[in-house]
């Protein structure tokens, strides 16, 4: 539970009272607001132990006849000398949180430094978001001791001045929403492949679908063959599991422009025929990353309730398995519209369900605008290792958008290129495309076959195959599943014009 109090902070008596500094000059300590504080920064400084380094700590443990405070321990958290964003504040959150779980804080108070030349309202939404996704931890299926039961985190206030408490509230509603994005997100991805099938994503999509506004449909095995999703069958034929397209509809019941979010929702990857290595195989459950990542924005957005634009997203949901009756390299198949694939690698079968839903999509809801994510290639790693999401596009516009939203989300991604040349790649003899088009450029010809799905319709293709898990290391963002694009969606849709 995160809270906003003006209850001075001498008055807190719980286990953890939070400051944070700017990183000065070698020659300063760094300033803080609390006279008590500057005090102890001041004897450590001159021992080089506290300069405010970016995430550095300093763990006070006050005297509280001496000094006059209640409280356990003092933290004081650096921000840095760089210039302040909401992304320092996301990062200050996380250091707070595993810090609190490390010292089996339950009662934290943090006091905002709205001294500081930022709007205190952004500091507040940033420090909740990196509280939650911090603290993150997943446990489900361990047996746990009881002294790492205890290692959880409590009730949460942050120090607002009197005239900021309004407009922080609101503020803590948001960062608190965006980082549970974050973390139903990790919880599906985490989930094993025999658990998470793609049954769960329907019957997730029922669950959230009868909140407000919020509608779910799903397009089941029977129904996908009389509608011809050729790819979505066709990748799900090696499999003994029935594949699933979640339909979500968010609608406003006004005369708005839609936004369409497909997301890729391979439960599990073993490569099909064109069979994976054994080494690494397991992290293929994660590839319905970009379908959790839809979803999770899904239920944000039903809860916040914009009225600017409505919502469709998609998520079709299957797995791609070897067997003797699993699509086969050399195989055509017919995709939803008509257009032929002639199947050169089953491994490359992303494309193949995305395009089904894409093209379903676009002719069912006419939308103004479509974003699709997904785990789609091993050649957006190789391009941009596991720093930058790969964004590809037919369209600047909203290009720039989602481009914008992931960078205040602090979900950063790399625009690529799109042109014909990489079209030519997927030109087959005997079909409309192929499904590859060779070991060259791979992230930007998997976006071309996606982009013949979309016809005009602006699009903006998300390939999160590096950051959705091995990302960037930073303090909000744990090993393995890092619940990237959920918040970058529910930003763009914040602040849709």
């Amino acid at each position: 539970m995160i809270e906003v109090s003006s209850k001075k902070p001498s008055q807190f008596t719980g286990d953890l009272l939070v400051y944070f500094v700017r990183q000065s000059e070698k020659k300063h300590a760094p300033v803080c607001s609390d006279k008590l504080v500057q005090e102890r920064i001041n004897q450590v400084f001159e021992l080089g132990d506290c300069l405010g380094k970016k995430d550095e700590c300093l763990l006070i443990y006050p005297e509280r006849v001496v000094d006059g405070v209640r409280a356990k321990r003092l933290l004081v958290v650096g921000l840095g000398k760089d210039d302040l964003s909401r992304e320092v504040f996301r990062r200050a959150g996380g250091v707070v949180a595993q810090k609190g779980l490390s010292l089996m804080a339950a009662k934290l108070f943090l006091v905002v430094p709205a001294e500081l030349d930022f709007p205190v309202v952004e500091m507040v939404e940033c420090l909740c978001e990196g509280l939650i996704l911090g603290s993150y931890q997943f446990k489900k299926y361990k047996k746990e001791d009881e002294e790492e039961k205890s290692a959880k985190m409590g009730r949460i206030s942050l120090y607002i001045p009197e005239k900021s408490l309004a407009a922080a509230r609101k503020a803590v509603k948001l960062g608190s929403a965006a980082g549970q994005a974050g973390v139903a997100t990790r919880d599906m991805a985490h989930e094993p492949a025999n658990v998470w099938t793609p049954q769960a994503f329907a019957d997730y999509g029922k669950k959230i679908g009868g909140q407000g506004r919020l509608s779910c449909r799903i397009i089941e095995q029977d129904e996908m063959a009389r509608l011809k999703m050729g790819g979505i069958l066709g990748v799900n034929q090696g499999s003994a599991l029935p594949p699933k397209l979640v339909i979500l509809e968010y609608r406003t019941g006004k005369t708005v422009p839609t936004l369409l979010l497909v997301g890729k929702g391979l439960t599990f990857d073993s490569g099909g025929i064109s069979l994976k290595p054994g080494e690494g195989m397991g992290d293929m459950k994660y590839d319905m990353c970009g379908g959790a990542a839809v979803m999770a924005a899904m239920e944000v957005i039903a809860e916040e309730k914009p009225h600017r634009l409505d919502v469709v997203a998609l998520v079709p949901a299957t797995e791609n398995m070897p067997s003797s009756s699993a699509l086969r390299p050399g195989d055509i198949i017919t995709q939803y519209g008509g257009k032929t694939v002639e199947v050169m690698n089953t491994d490359a079968e992303g494309r193949l369900i995305l395009a089904d839903a894409l093209a379903y999509g676009v002719e069912e809801f006419k939308p103004d605008a479509v974003i699709d994510v997904a785990t789609l290639t091993g050649a957006v790693v190789v391009g941009l290792g596991h720093h930058r999401t790969g964004l590809l596009s037919n369209n600047d516009y909203l290009a720039d958008k989602v481009l914008k939203a992931g960078e205040r989300s602090g979900e950063l991604m790399w625009r690529l290129p799109l042109a014909d040349e990489y079209r030519e790649q997927l030109k087959s003899k005997i079909a409309d495309l192929k499904n590859i088009g060779g070991k060259h450029g791979g992230a930007i010809t998997a976006a071309a076959f996606l982009q013949a799905f979309v016809g005009e319709t602006p699009w903006v293709h998300l390939d999160i195959a590096g950051t959705a898990w091995d990302y960037t290391e930073k303090p909000y963002v744990p090993k393995g599943p890092s619940g990237i694009g959920a918040r970058t969606l529910i930003e763009l849709v914040r602040g849709w014009q």
